[in-house]
């Protein structure tokens, strides 16, 4: 468990597994929606690399005749390499997109589970009156908002 959430007054254990819980997937989360930042821009620097290859090495060459230009793409191996390159970047580039969008949500139902259930783990006066406490620390630490359910 992180510290500072270890450290947190007005909270019950359950609690502070819920929110180290929240963390890690908040954690999960923003090396997923990394990872297919770096996915995408791979991924149009490939097909960039590819569409110049493409266009210096084939289509001026060939350009009287598609079944030429054609031709010559399939016999050119460097041209087949890039464009294999650029496919498999583009898929991987959507299973990454598939990762994210799960982990996002996995992460936004338990946010907005802790801001539903919030009557429920600060039951007391006390740990009622102080929960904004708790709210700001993990806003400010972690960059996770539990003061609405909106994103």
């Amino acid at each position: 468990m992180d510290t500072p959430i270890q450290l947190l007054d007005n909270t019950d254990p359950a609690t502070k597994q819920m929110l180290e819980n929240l963390r890690k997937r908040k954690v999960k989360f923003d090396v997923a929606e990394k990872r297919h930042f770096i996915s995408v821009y791979g991924t149009l620097g490939l097909a960039f690399l590819f569409f110049c290859y493409f266009y210096f090495n084939i289509a001026n060459h060939y350009s009287y005749s598609f079944f030429a230009m054609f031709s010559a793409s399939l016999k050119d191996s460097m041209n087949m390499f890039l464009l294999a390159v650029t496919l498999i970047s583009y898929g991987m580039m959507n299973v990454l997109r598939q990762q994210k969008d799960k982990k996002e949500k996995e992460y936004q139902e338990l946010r907005c589970e802790i801001v539903n259930r919030s009557t429920d783990l600060w039951k007391g006066e006390k740990e009622w009156k102080n929960r904004h406490l708790i709210f700001e620390l993990m806003k400010k630490q972690y960059d996770i908002n539990l003061f609405h359910e909106k994103k």
